[in-house]
């Protein structure tokens, strides 16, 4: 049995337009950005789109880069939640992003998530 290569290193932009999948191997969505926190230089969320046809009724969900795990051998970003919670989280329009260096806001999206906030 082999096992796969994991780099220690990616290009961000290979990782745009991937798919997200939850633990089932359901699709909960895509990446459409990836955000860095410019002051401590790391990967802070990754912005996930989900719903919606050529981009009407998108939806957008910022996910902390830390619940999240590379699956380099598919080409998928692995994220244990499921679809209805994934639904049912702080979400924000395409043409209204929150300010997320907002350690208040990035917080509530830790809390929701269940994550430890990169910056502690």
């Amino acid at each position: 049995m082999t096992t796969a290569t994991i780099p220690h290193c990616l290009s961000a932009g290979t990782l745009i337009g991937d798919d997200v999948v939850n633990l089932s191997g359901e699709t909960v969505g895509d990446v459409k950005e990836i955000m860095l926190d410019l002051e401590t230089g790391h990967v802070a969320y990754v912005v996930l789109s989900c719903g919606g046809f050529l981009g009407i009724g998108e939806k957008l969900f910022a996910v902390p880069w830390n619940g999240l795990q590379v699956n380099t051998d598919n080409h998928t970003l692995v994220f244990n939640v499921d679809k209805e919670r994934l639904q049912q989280a702080p979400g924000f329009d395409p043409d209204d992003w929150p300010d997320m260096a907002d350690r208040t806001w990035g917080q509530s999206i830790h809390d929701y998530y269940g994550t430890r906030p990169y910056w502690q």
